[in-house]
């Protein structure tokens, strides 16, 4: 891939109930949304159901999308071990389908992400889906908040970028 070609940039904002979306291109300093959503399995599937939809869907945005790196938000650990169990699978289901087509996955924790976005690690949903709209001039918030979550993952890559080219000297 040339330095004047786009890199299209996967986030992920992992969760069994609802698994945010955001793909972004990448070039020059510039970032396009190429499309943001939800992958929402059936509340009432079993766990193992949703899993395999959640990993069908990440597949079918891979194979649209076609990115180069995938983003995921890493694993916040609550006082539940059960619902921190559940979300390292949802994870694991957007990291299997990355690595099955050879792309590079990135991790980024939550507060990093809205620290790139909203310059606050502690920012609220709502001001995060805002920044999101304004960053990528879209012409309404994303939703639902898992969309704009994503979206800030991958514009938090997209700023890792800047950095890492600031320091070779080079324009990503």
């Amino acid at each position: 891939m040339s330095a004047s070609e786009p890199l299209v940039i996967l986030g992920i904002d992992p969760g069994t109930c609802i698994t945010g979306y955001g793909v972004l291109s990448h070039c020059h300093k510039k970032q396009v949304a190429l499309g943001y959503g939800c992958i929402r399995p059936p509340k009432k599937s079993i766990l193992s159901e949703r899993y395999r939809i959640l990993f069908e869907g990440i597949e079918t945005l891979i194979q649209t999308y076609q990115p180069h790196v995938l983003v995921v938000e890493t694993q916040f650990v609550n006082k539940n071990v059960q619902s921190a169990m559940k979300l390292g699978m949802a994870r694991g289901m957007a990291i299997l389908a990355a690595s099955r087509k050879k792309i590079p996955i990135y991790e980024y924790a939550p507060k990093k992400a809205k620290l790139a976005v909203v310059g606050n690690g502690s920012a609220s949903k709502a001001q995060v889906q805002k920044m999101v709209q304004l960053l990528l001039n879209l012409s309404a918030i994303p939703e639902p908040e898992d969309a704009a979550d994503a979206l800030a993952l991958a514009l938090c890559h997209a700023n890792s970028l800047h950095q890492l080219s600031s320091l070779q000297g080079t324009i990503l």
